[in-house]
């Protein structure tokens, strides 16, 4: 029950993870009637208490090894409580400092979380070798990808129920519960011993080729943030699609989760560089159709989910376990070299927020309005264009990677 276990704990993560990402624009501008500008600033400046709090957050779990489940239950603990706070309706003047309260909380219990998930990762797999840190990627990963899919799904499920409040209120009592009975059934998996390990350090990082996979993850973040934060707006706004996101969505998590098996076989046959040479092409041509797709073309949108999610579930599995091998055949502490690459990949979040959001509020965007043709072709170039070229820098930046490490 081991790896399940971990399944389950990373499920609950991403389910908490994909409503700060993708279900927030919209619900605050449409439901609190905060502007996109104001929505990007705040996300921006949360990820400024990341930039402390991230390694802080790593160097703890680092320095007290046997507190796993403590912080484990801390983490599942904060979601819980911030959620239905999250989704509450209210209104009044401190509608903006309550939820940038709320979200610091639900931040930090996530950043609390992944970071122990990842950063355990050797003691997580039955065994420190690439192919069990592989393996336990693949569950880890399946867990996140199932976790996104209900989250997807859930607020569409709960107005279908009756739900009102295009039922974000019930969405936020659901994920508040889930994160209660996740705590109690991993319960057993951070009880494991963690393995001894050394100091992180600069010259560690290095040495063992992990700075590089850092500004990779940092880079390669970038374009499935910016699409991530748009793909409600680019539904029903640009492709004029209303009710078809939570659909797609679905599509497109479903097929990244089902491509991670694949990716996994794969990369221990010819190699995670290879690996990740084919299926971030896959990513720039989903990129590049998207932008061309008439309003209207469910199928076609739908065919480019597939294609950009099979490449997603790439990257997803990928990554972070070439991550979690270079620190531990260096025998490096990996929870604050982990706490570094969740800031890298919740920065590309959160400067996607900063950078595409107060562009699209400049061009007279408004998501759910009629809006002018320039507003829909900046929505456009945003989704669509800027993530092609990041993409490509991120494939540059793969194509310098030493061929040399396999994961078997």
């Amino acid at each position: 029950m081991l790896y399940p276990r971990v399944s389950l704990y990373a499920l609950m993560l991403a389910a908490a993870g994909i409503p700060l990402y993708i279900h927030l624009p919209r619900f605050a501008s449409v439901n609190l009637g905060i502007g996109l500008g104001t929505i990007g600033t705040i996300l921006l400046v949360i990820r400024l208490v990341d930039l402390v709090q991230d390694p802080l957050i790593g160097w703890a779990v680092d320095r007290w090894p046997r507190a796993q489940s403590l912080f484990a239950a801390a983490a599942a603990l904060g979601l819980a409580i911030g959620f239905p706070m999250l989704f509450a309706p209210r209104s009044g003047p401190y509608v903006l400092p309550q939820l940038v309260a709320i979200l610091v909380l639900l931040f930090s219990a996530y950043s609390l979380g992944m970071i122990l998930l990842y950063g355990r990762s050797a003691t997580l797999a039955k065994a420190p070798t690439p192919r069990d840190l592989m393996t336990l990627a693949a569950f880890r990963e399946g867990g996140m990808l199932a976790g996104v899919v209900i989250a997807a799904i859930a607020p569409t499920l709960f107005v279908t129920l009756g739900a009102g409040t295009q039922g974000y209120p019930a969405f936020g009592l659901f994920l508040g519960a889930l994160a209660l009975i996740t705590a109690v059934v991993t319960l057993p998996i951070w009880r494991r011993s963690p393995l001894p390990a050394d100091r992180l350090s600069l010259a560690g990082l290095s040495q063992a080729g992990a700075l590089r996979l850092l500004m990779l993850a940092l880079v390669n973040s970038l374009p499935v943030a910016i699409t991530s934060t748009l793909f409600l707006f680019f539904v029903e706004d640009r492709l004029q699609l209303p009710g078809k996101a939570g659909p797609l969505l679905i599509l497109f998590f479903l097929s990244a989760g089902l491509s991670v098996p694949l990716w996994t076989r794969m990369s221990r046959r010819i190699g995670p560089k290879a690996t990740l040479l084919i299926a971030m092409p896959l990513a720039i041509l989903g990129f590049v159709g998207a932008g061309f797709l008439a309003p209207g073309n469910m199928a076609g949108f739908a065919v480019i989910c597939l294609a950009s999610g099979a490449a997603l579930g790439a990257d997803m599995v990928i990554l972070p376990a070439m991550f979690s091998v270079a620190l531990t055949r260096a025998g490096l502490k990996a929870s604050l070299a982990f706490g570094i690459w969740s800031f890298a990949g919740k920065l590309g979040l959160a400067l996607a927020a900063f950078l595409v959001l107060p562009v699209l509020e400049q061009s007279g965007f408004t998501p759910g309005a009629v809006n002018s043709a320039k507003a829909l072709t900046t929505l456009n170039i945003s989704y669509a264009v800027i993530p092609c070229i990041l993409k490509l820098g991120a494939l540059a930046l793969v194509l310098a990677l030493p061929s040399k490490d396999q994961i078997t």
